[in-house]
């Protein structure tokens, strides 16, 4: 059980296809399919069933697969601290939507002009489902907004305060803010995990009460649709203020201001490499001169 033999496994869970790993990973479909091969026959079970042209895990396979992806992690984590003067390899960052489109343009674009040779990947998620892949070696770092929802308190994670993200309620134009109950019984939000939709639904039982049927939530996939929802008359949600600044077009809608939220940068306990270093510098040197307005 090599690490090759893992990557090429991984490929094939993740694609569900030997076609498609052989494409993402350049290498003949042959040769996936006989590591495949390989690789079950010195387990002694077998990783995948084919169903309807898809390759699809086995409980064998889903075992595996956990185990496979903290091998590999750990492996790269090992490669790094062997060489630990310069930025290198692989560098997997998890982050918030908002944080994506509003805070790191710049600091990644400063990132890769000095460090093109690291291979940074970069994939959008709620705060609790990145914190659950940092836990799980799926993410060597993340952005969330803390705290996460339903993370235990002693999760084994080292905390870097990054930014004091200022949020606000937003509401229809001509909806009353001081309403009880509030004329717009529905929460835009991003899906379960998501902390400001957390704050969203704790400032909906505040304006509506908590019985069932009062309030409900219309779950979305981005700001713009979140924000034309408000702008119908329909929704209202919660989001950093940042956001709406951005969206210079976006259709009128009026805000209320709530606490500032903090964006923490988080990793495993005992995960260290100079690729995250080097991004955590970059990330600060911007956050200090672009502070969120107060």
């Amino acid at each position: 059980m090599d690490l090759p033999s893992l990557e090429i496994f991984l490929q094939v869970a993740q694609t569900g296809s030997i076609t498609r790993a052989a494409e993402q990973l350049a290498r003949a479909q042959s040769n996936v399919t006989t590591r495949i091969q390989q690789l079950e026959e010195s387990l002694g079970v077998p990783l995948f069933v084919r169903e309807a042209r898809r390759m699809v895990l086995t409980p064998q396979g889903t075992l595996l697969q956990g185990y496979a992806t903290r091998l590999l992690a750990l492996a790269e984590e090992a490669r790094q601290a062997l060489q630990p003067g310069e930025p290198q390899g692989r560098l997997r960052l998890g982050s918030m939507e908002s944080t994506a489109a509003a805070r790191l343009p710049q600091p990644l674009a400063r990132f890769h002009q000095a460090w093109p040779q690291v291979a940074l990947e970069l994939s959008t998620a709620p705060s609790r489902q990145l914190v659950e892949r940092v836990l799980s070696f799926e993410l060597d770092a993340a952005l969330v907004a803390w705290p996460a929802p339903d993370i235990a308190a002693d999760a084994p994670l080292v905390l870097t305060p990054m930014y004091e993200e200022p949020l606000c309620m937003i509401l229809p134009q001509g909806a009353d803010p001081a309403a009880r109950p509030l004329a717009v019984s529905t929460l835009a939000a991003f899906t379960e995990g998501c902390t400001y939709r957390r704050l969203g639904e704790a400032w909906m039982r505040e304006v509506h009460g908590d019985g069932a049927g009062r309030w409900s939530v219309l779950e979305l996939a981005s700001y713009h649709a979140i924000v034309a929802c408000v702008a119908a008359g329909g929704c209202v949600a919660v989001a950093p203020r940042i956001i709406l600044e951005l969206m210079r077009d976006a259709s009128p809608v009026q805000t209320v201001p709530l606490p500032s939220c903090t964006t923490m940068l988080l990793r495993r306990t005992g995960y260290q490499s100079p690729a995250l270093d080097a991004l955590l510098s970059c990330l600060q040197t911007i956050g200090e001169n672009h502070a969120p307005p107060a």
